[in-house]
């Protein structure tokens, strides 16, 4: 796929962080082996009033994706600039939904990984069984599978299961993750698709899971509540960004 010349000097140096950083994050969703061929999506808001976003072109691999060949659309779908490209529209539906309603969302992960979707297809969903999950479940919400999604209305109910949470399982479907940042919406993705991960192993055995003593989860999940909004993430990220220019830098272009 041509994705055209670089935007660098043609949209604001704001935007052309959050491309990059964008495009940083497609790379190592696809180097952790998490992603789904040309299908679902990341997502981060435009900084700015204009609650733009930025999300994939529909038919890039994960492993192609730079910053300037990101699509810019607003909150109806419809693309602003000049682009090409087309966008997934049940990407659309999801994303959407979620920077309609959390302004705090900078940047959204979906993501339809063997493990997470076990996980999603599991009665009890994630299960406190590790240190991963146990630092997450206060924050992890769910939502039932209406089909995919293409119909705008299951926005409203999707917004309605997630309230103030920052990570969600969708039934049957996947996971889904969101930070302030890029650096905080990985990190949390990366806690959750390794819970689920061990999750299944665990569960694999066949035996009973070792239950942890009382209250230790709660103690566990009060530490990542206050871990995973921005201290954790702004840790990581540079290392992370670090190891990406060292085996694939191609995501600055």
């Amino acid at each position: 796929m041509n994705v055209g010349p670089s935007r660098r000097e043609s949209v604001s140096a704001e935007e052309w962080r959050a491309r990059v950083d964008l495009a940083a994050t497609y790379r190592l969703v696809a180097l952790q082996d998490w992603d789904d061929m040309i299908f679902t999506h990341i997502s981060a808001r435009v900084p700015g009033p204009e609650h733009h976003f930025l999300i994939n072109p529909y038919g890039m691999l994960f492993e192609e994706i730079t910053a300037s060949s990101l699509v810019k659309v607003d909150m109806d779908g419809a693309t602003v600039g000049e682009s090409e490209s087309p966008v997934n529209p049940a990407g659309f539906t999801i994303h959407s939904a979620v920077h309609m309603s959390r302004t705090d969302a900078g940047c959204v992960i979906h993501l339809h990984t063997l493990d997470g979707v076990a996980v999603s297809a599991q009665e009890q969903g994630l299960l406190p069984l590790d240190q991963h999950a146990m630092l997450l479940l206060s924050d992890l919400a769910y939502h039932d599978y209406e089909g995919v999604a293409l119909e705008l209305d299951e926005r409203a109910r999707l917004i309605a299961d997630l309230g103030e949470k920052n990570l969600m399982i969708l039934r049957n479907h996947g996971t889904l993750a969101l930070g302030k940042s890029c650096a905080d919406a990985f990190l949390r993705i990366y806690y959750l698709e390794r819970a689920c991960a061990m999750q299944t192993r665990a569960l694999a055995g066949g035996v009973r899971p070792y239950a942890v003593n009382q209250g230790v989860a709660e103690a566990t999940a009060a530490l990542g509540r206050m871990g995973f909004d921005g201290y954790l993430g702004a840790l990581s990220w540079p290392a992370l960004l670090r190891k990406l220019d060292r085996i694939d830098p191609g995501y600055k272009n």
